[in-house]
Order: structure tokens, then C-alpha cells, then sequence
């Protein structure tokens, strides 16, 4: 069974960067559409990024992320990036990684197959 581990997450100021990862230890990611969620306290999980499988040629973005935020794959490397720029104290959430083996472009949470633990973004001063 395909699982998924998130990682990068941690404490930043506003303005500030991280980058996530998501891997499938002994999988193929290639083969997988993958998504990018988080969730803060007291509110629903939300989709923020998705990319399509294979060569990542289909990109989804929220707009709360859009111009902020840039999802892309390395295949050779079997991993999903999510990086985050000019973070803001909002986006301070678990954010989880999600995978689903299709030629789509899954963009809700029901969408998707499997699922990582998290990984905790703090965005404070």
C-alpha cells in the first residue's frame, strides 16, 4: 500500500519560506496525481495545490496560495514539492500530502486515495 511522507514543515516569520515535501518510500510517485492540503484548527481541511501525474504538466492553486505558492515533482527523486513563499500567519496549518493514481487532475479531498500524516507549519513573529 502506497504511503506518503510529509516533510520541511516548522516554525517561520511572516514573509518567510519553507518548502514541503512529499514522498512515497518504494513507490513510483510518477504514477500518482498528487495534492497539497492543510488544516488549521477549528477549520476544514482545504485543497491548496495539486499536480498531475507523470510529467506535472497540470497545476491546480487555491487562491488564498496563488502567486505564493509553486507545487512541482522530481520523478528522479520521487518526490512532490511544495514551495511557499511570503508566508503569512493564516497559513499556519498541518499540511498533507495526498496521492491518487490518475491521468486527471484531482483538486477536492474526496479525490484522493492516500494520504500522509502531516507535517505542522507555524507562521509567527
Amino acid at each position: 500500500q502506497l504511503q506518503l511522507v510529509e516533510s520541511g514543515g516548522g516554525l517561520v516569520q511572516p514573509g518567510g519560506s519553507l518548502r514541503l515535501s512529499c514522498e512515497a518510500p518504494g513507490f513510483s510517485l510518477a504514477y500518482y496525481a498528487v495534492g497539497w492540503f492543510r488544516q488549521a484548527p477549528g477549520k476544514e481541511r482545504e485543497g491548496i495545490s495539486s499536480i498531475s501525474s507523470h510529467d506535472g504538466s497540470n497545476t491546480y492553486y487555491a487562491d488564498s496560495v496563488k502567486g505564493r505558492f509553486t507545487i512541482s515533482r522530481d520523478n528522479a527523486k520521487n518526490t512532490v514539492y511544495l514551495q511557499m513563499n511570503s508566508l503569512k500567519l493564516e497559513d499556519t496549518a498541518v499540511y498533507y500530502c495526498a496521492a491518487r493514481a490518475t491521468a486527471f487532475l484531482p483538486t477536492s479531498a474526496t479525490e484522493y486515495d492516500y494520504w500522509g500524516q502531516g507535517t505542522q507549519v507555524t507562521v509567527s513573529s
